[in-house]
Parts: C-alpha cells; sequence; structure tokens
C-alpha cells in the first residue's frame, strides 16, 4: 500500500504564529511515517510559504527565510500538489492531503480553507462556513443563541463607530447600562486570548476598545460570568458520527486565562478530567456536539464554557475550530483522557478529510 503524502502546514501570518509551529511538531510526531510521507510546509509571520525538507526539519526561522525554497499549493483541481519554486523554475510536489495547522486570522477562519477547496484538495478540519463562523465570536454566539444554548450577555462595536470622542462615550454608557462591570473586552476574530482585557470601569474599558481594535475591526464587550472555566474536545464527521471527550477544567494562574497564562505561567493547570458533577459533563457533552454541528464544524473542535457553581448554570463561551495540539493542550489531552492516542487522533482526522473528500466526489 502506497503511503499518504500530506502536507502539513504551520506558522502562519498572525499572533499565535509560534502556537502553530509547536502543534505541528506534535502532529508531525504523531504521523506515523510508515503509512504517511509528510510534506512540512511554514508560513513565516511576513506570509512567505517555505518548503522545510532540511536536515530533520529547520526549525530556524531565520535559516527558513533565507535559505528555503518558495513552495505553495496549486489552486488547480488537475494538479493537487504543491508547487516548489527555485531558480524561476517551478517543481510539482504530488499531495494527496493537507493538515492545516494554523490557528486564528489566515488559517482558522476559513481562508486556507477555501484554497484546499479550489484546490480540490482534501484537508483537516472545518469547511470554509464552519471555521468562518466559529472564528467570529460574534457569529458564533448568534448561533449559539438560535440553538437554546445559553450564553454571557454580550454587546458587539465596530471600528468604523468607534472613532470620537463622542462614539466611545456613548459605547461606554451603553456596556455600563446594559452589560455592568467587570466585564471582559475581545477581539472578535482572535484566538488563544490575544487582545482580550478584563475591565472594571469606563478608563479601563476604553484602553481594552483600544487593545482590541489592534487585532480586529470588530469587538465583543462580554459579561463576566463568575464561574470555572471549563473545555470538551469534539471529534467526528457531520453525519452524526460525532464524540465527544471527557470534560476538562482550565485553572489559569492569572486572574483570566490570557495568552501569558496559558503558555508561559506555570501557576496555570489543565485538569483532564474535571472534578464536576456527572449532570455538568452530560450538558457540556450535549451542548459541545450541539453547538459543532449547528456552526457546521467538521472533524475537529475544542468548546469552551464557564460554569458558575453556586447557580448551576452553563455558559458557552467559545468554539476553536483548530485548537492547540502543544503538549500542554487541551484538545489532546481530553481525547487522551477519553481513551484515544494522539497518534489516533490524527488518523481519525485525516480518515474524516478522506470521507469527506468522497462524500463530495459521489
Amino acid at each position: 500500500m502506497s503511503k499518504i503524502n500530506i502536507a502539513v502546514i504551520y506558522g502562519g501570518a498572525n499572533t499565535e504564529h509560534e502556537v502553530s509551529r509547536s502543534s505541528a511538531a506534535t502532529i508531525i510526531s504523531a504521523l506515523s511515517p510508515e503509512k504517511y510521507n509528510v510534506i512540512p510546509i511554514f508560513i513565516s509571520q511576513s506570509g512567505r510559504w517555505i518548503l522545510n525538507d532540511g536536515p530533520q526539519n529547520e526549525h530556524n526561522s531565520a535559516n527558513l527565510e533565507k535559505f528555503g525554497q518558495t513552495a505553495i499549493i496549486s489552486p488547480s483541481r488537475d494538479g493537487r500538489c504543491v508547487l516548489r519554486i527555485a531558480s524561476g523554475k517551478a517543481r510539482e510536489i504530488s499531495i494527496d492531503a493537507v493538515f492545516p495547522v494554523l490557528h486564528g486570522r489566515f488559517g482558522e477562519d476559513g481562508t486556507i480553507q477555501g484554497l484546499c477547496e479550489l484546490a480540490g484538495l482534501p484537508y483537516v478540519g472545518s469547511g470554509v462556513l464552519g471555521s468562518a463562523l466559529s472564528m467570529d465570536k460574534y457569529y458564533a454566539k448568534m448561533i449559539a443563541a438560535s440553538l437554546g444554548i445559553n450564553h454571557a450577555p454580550y454587546l458587539t462595536f465596530k471600528a468604523h463607530n468607534l472613532t470620537s470622542p463622542a462614539e466611545l462615550d456613548e459605547a461606554a454608557k451603553s456596556v455600563r447600562y446594559k452589560l455592568g462591570y467587570p466585564c471582559f473586552v475581545k477581539p472578535s476574530n482572535s484566538g488563544s486570548s490575544v487582545g482580550i482585557s478584563k475591565v472594571r470601569g469606563k478608563a479601563q474599558l476604553l484602553k481594552a476598545i483600544e487593545t482590541a481594535l489592534q487585532h480586529d475591526h470588530k469587538i465583543l464587550v462580554e459579561k463576566a460570568v463568575s464561574g470555572r472555566e471549563l473545555e470538551c474536545s469534539v471529534i467526528g464527521g457531520s453525519d452524526g458520527d460525532v464524540f465527544a471527550s471527557e470534560v476538562g477544567e482550565i485553572v489559569s494562574g492569572e486572574e483570566f486565562y490570557t495568552y501569558d497564562a496559558k503558555y508561559n505561567n506555570k501557576g496555570s493547570q489543565t485538569i483532564a478530567p474535571a472534578d464536576i458533577p456527572a449532570h455538568v459533563s452530560d450538558q457540556i457533552k450535549n451542548m459541545s456536539v450541539k453547538i459543532f454541528e449547528g456552526v457546521d464544524a467538521y472533524g475537529l473542535a475544542r468548546v469552551d464554557f464557564f460554569w458558575d457553581e453556586a447557580a448551576d448554570a452553563v455558559y458557552f463561551s467559545e468554539i476553536n475550530t483548530m485548537p492547540g495540539f502543544t503538549n500542554i493542550s487541551m484538545y489532546p489531552m481530553l481525547l487522551n483522557a477519553s481513551g484515544m492516542t494522539t497518534p489516533q487522533i490524527v488518523d481519525k482526522l485525516v480518515d474524516l478529510a478522506f470521507k469527506r473528500d468522497k462524500i463530495k466526489q459521489s
């Protein structure tokens, strides 16, 4: 049986570049060399696509930028290949599937998925619609509301409506009277808690709005929910074959789970499975599958919640369609706790990519 040629695309021109590199290292090591030929394609922070085929795969970004050869996915459906470009000449490298290990913008938002659709290539993860809906927190919450899934009250604002002192003052009044303090200010399209601030008054709010607008033109202001942070991993297709993992808990080493708390603070903990009542775990699993199917997700996702223990109320927070695969990431950890090894997870995800492609061809 011939091996599967799989292009693993990672890095990316966004704030989650380093997380993507760590995730890709985990995934590549889990792809059996007996079954797969891995073609690693690195996207630099400047946006250049580079074939990483050096000795034991080069990990130094500067070396890759200086010496690496450009390699891009051909959008032509008759090729199903990566074009390796050197000295003004292009050579085709045949590929069977794509594993886009790209977090955040230009990777988890439907863009790379659209390229794969154009090229007619099977790819791991959600399609264009599911990726775009899930990446945008505003639209994900709209879908959740339409499904009757509980979530924290929120307001949304766009940059062009926040250009003058009067507009900012009006926004602050809306937050004060409709949500109250404390609240969270978030870019609508961002991941790994980048650009998120917790605020307790107008001065902090205005500063947080400025910070969030550096990452997206649309922001969300969400009422702070007092509760435990719980997460659930989902794996499966769109035909009812969807599995929700055990529920895990995030215990932040800081006031809330910032990017630094997530990846740099040794005081933060991930607990899998969480010590919670069975009815809460069951509710979160059911809600995870419901939102996964509701946004038209496919393959994989991690769904995040808050549980107000005193009120026994669960609140949907967000869904991530290309969650982290680092050695501290909840997505593989929760599936590991549910009985799947990491190689089994990546095998299943590649199989799902081919399954969807076969359905499209029928």
